[in-house]
């Protein structure tokens, strides 16, 4: 059936349902899993003329975002290992979410997207918008959304 499952997270407690999900699913198909995170890009509007260094800002940025990142994807892949999952994990910086998931799941060749989502409905969703709409929207590989 599926042979190699990409699991998005973000460390959330639902993202955490989508992960349990996708790891049981692989668990119980036999497929690996890729465990992916992502982390935005700096979005500093003048940053260097409100708060002055703007460089210093960005560097503390990712660093920030790097180490939460690791944190995210080493309690995942303990999780997984738990399962008996074969995993590796994915940090995708500087990306939006739904391009990060979507590129790496062209990249490594899988065939399911596993994440979860809000479910937000009306203004609030065209407001927000929506990382899951996205990647449903644009990938040519099926996706298990989990709310």
């Amino acid at each position: 059936m599926y042979t190699q499952i990409l699991i998005a997270t973000d460390g959330s407690e639902l993202a955490d349902k989508g992960l349990e999900q996708g790891l049981q699913l692989a668990r119980a198909t036999g497929a690996k899993a890729t465990i992916v995170t992502a982390s935005e890009p700096w979005q500093a509007v003048d940053a260097g003329q409100v708060w002055g260094g703007s460089a210093a800002l960005l560097e503390e940025y990712r660093t920030h975002a790097r180490e939460t990142s690791e944190k995210i994807l080493a309690a995942a892949a303990h999780r997984a290992t738990e399962l008996g999952v074969s995993h590796q994990t994915r940090y995708v910086k500087d990306s939006y979410a739904a391009e990060a998931i979507l590129e790496a799941a062209k990249s490594i060749g899988a065939d399911l997207i596993v994440m979860a989502t809000h479910g937000r409905r009306g203004l609030n969703r065209l407001l927000l918008g929506s990382q899951a709409n996205a990647v449903i929207t644009h990938s040519t590989i099926p996706v298990l959304v989990v709310r």
